[in-house]
């Protein structure tokens, strides 16, 4: 039995030990600490330091290919794997080009993608100078392991530089600075690329943040079919110019006069995408898996006019009992998943909630109805 090898047993890992599962294939899991929610899916679960020899020649031993379920792993530790003859797709290389946010940024100008108006930082003078070329407000953003918004500040004056630079920079001394975009929507496009360079996009869809947390995406977009076509050409050309192999996340903005600009590119599964569970033929999860291991793509159409995901967060602070999802269970054409952790935090998230529909009000008034009866 073919077996894939993960970096990180998150939610990501889990589903795609799920997807897997479902495939015929085994999986193995590579995380830092004990009892991680896709580690208890597989008998195959190795814990320690990613960068230490012992546990990394243990994972490498337990697994024929191996992927990511985050950026977080350094690409030198993937390119050891690969100087090993296994398999690592996203490559090293790919990665290395996407876990700097500043290198991703000058990979994809280099490319001719639209992207906003950014440089690479140094120190909180060289923030306040880009204020003065750019414009306030900005936003600063650490280059590297930056994530819902942790990685990343919003400054409107230059007595704001100071405080966010102390927190961003981590010892660092290199953060990236953007202009501020004033977009009417955030869009996002899952782009799945094969090892043989072909591609599929699934639909636009829209996403609506929290405090820097995916709260909602809807399935469709409603976007004029002109501006989807440009985004879907945009996110497809991004993955391609970092020649990503596997399921890729590729986050937009677009703008009110119906530019699209691009935002970000996540290597992995991406919450974006989670709707494609149930509201496509096949999900995200799936096609990464075929993606990496050079078989057929499937089908990215979705299964009904419109898909809404939910996002299910901690609205209070303790453990994750089974009992929390009993009374959302009642509502009809909810599907729900849990993510597998432990304990519940305020805003942390703990699972999503997708509906169909045949408009995207009826789906969300399904989803909402449900998550409104979670007791998470």
């Amino acid at each position: 039995m073919t077996r894939i090898g993960i970096f990180g047993g998150g939610q990501l890992a889990q589903m795609l030990t799920q997807a897997a599962s479902a495939l015929g294939l085994a999986t193995a899991i590579f995380e830092r600490t004990p009892d991680s929610p896709a580690g208890r899916l597989t008998q195959h679960e190795i814990v320690g330091a990613w960068n230490d020899p012992v546990a990394l020649a243990r994972f490498a031993a337990a697994c024929d290919l191996v992927t990511l379920e985050n950026e977080f792993v350094d690409a030198t530790i993937l390119a050891q794997l690969e100087a090993q003859g296994l398999p690592v797709y996203p490559t090293a290389a790919t990665v290395s080009l996407v876990q700097d946010k500043l290198t991703q940024k000058e990979t994809l100008a280099a490319a001719g993608l639209a992207v906003p108006a950014f440089r690479g930082v140094t120190s909180p003078a060289a923030v306040v100078q880009a204020g003065a070329d750019l414009g306030w407000p900005l936003v600063l953003k650490a280059r590297r392991n930056g994530y819902d918004g942790y990685g990343n500040a919003t400054l409107h004056t230059p007595a704001e530089v100071p405080a966010a630079w102390q927190r961003l920079a981590r010892g660092d001394g290199a953060l990236l600075v953007e202009a501020w975009v004033p977009f009417v929507r955030e869009l996002a496009v899952m782009v799945a690329r094969g090892r043989d360079g072909v591609s599929r996009a699934y639909p636009v869809v829209e996403t609506v943040q929290q405090q820097h947390i995916c709260q909602l995406v809807r399935a469709p977009a409603l976007l004029p079919p002109e501006e989807a076509a440009v985004a879907t050409a945009l996110s497809l050309k991004a993955v391609e110019a970092v020649h990503g192999i596997g399921i890729f996340g590729v986050e937009l903005f677009e703008l009110a006069d119906g530019r699209v600009l691009f935002n970000e590119l996540a290597p992995r599964p991406h919450n974006s995408g989670h709707y494609t569970i149930e509201g496509c033929a096949t999900s995200q999860f799936e096609n990464h898996l075929r993606a990496i291991l050079g078989w057929p793509l499937g089908s990215v159409a979705l299964r009904a006019p419109a898909v809404v995901m939910l996002n299910l967060l901690g609205r209070r602070t303790g453990p994750v009992r089974p009992a929390d999802l009993r009374e959302a269970l009642a509502v009809q054409g909810a599907h729900f998943h849990l993510y597998g952790k432990r304990e519940a935090r305020v805003g942390r998230k703990l699972g999503h909630v997708t509906a169909l529909g045949a408009t995207l009000a009826e789906a969300e008034a399904i989803a909402r109805q449900a998550a409104d009866l979670v007791q998470l």
